[in-house]
């Protein structure tokens, strides 16, 4: 009996740690974007990660055909949307100027590519919600590109650098 169990919990410890080493990269930089920390100082996303990464293997052996990464994935916006308030000072990353809810939405749809309708069901808001979050988040960062002169944008294909459009 003991024996069987062993087994059961090495296979199952296996599965989990192949999960992780295909799948840690990916959602540690999920983790990182929704953090708003520069690369490099991640420990609020380790952190959020770790967290997500013990409930997904708290619950492995009932996932039944459940992909476990939109598990983690789901754990992960689960766990940052509650603790969002810790996420509020700008930290020097890629999304720190949007706030914690807008940073969730964005990488949601953007880099994780949540439907529109998942994204709301997981968040709890209406879909119309989290479309204008989604497009005033993108609206922010877009503003915040500094604009490139003609001469510095690249060659358009068949047009010299620098010609007119």
């Amino acid at each position: 009996m003991r024996d069987g169990r062993a087994a059961r919990e090495s296979r199952r410890a296996r599965e989990f740690e192949a999960f992780v080493a295909g799948a840690g990269g990916r959602l540690l930089h999920t983790a990182t974007l929704l953090t708003g920390e520069p690369k490099g100082d991640t420990e609020a996303a380790e952190r959020l990660l770790i967290a997500a990464l013990a409930r997904t293997y708290a619950r492995w052996d009932r996932l039944r055909g459940e992909d476990p990464y939109d598990r983690t994935r789901r754990e992960l916006a689960d766990l940052f949307a509650h603790r969002g308030r810790r996420y509020r000072r700008p930290r020097g990353g890629p999304l720190d100027r949007l706030t914690p809810q807008e940073r969730l939405v964005l990488v949601l749809r953007l880099y994780e590519g949540v439907a529109e309708e998942q994204t709301a069901a997981a968040l709890g808001l209406p879909v119309e919600r989290v479309r204008a979050i989604c497009t005033r988040a993108v609206t922010l960062m877009r503003s915040a590109m500094p604009r490139r002169s003609a001469s510095e944008r690249p060659p358009v294909a068949g047009r010299p650098a620098g010609a007119a459009p």
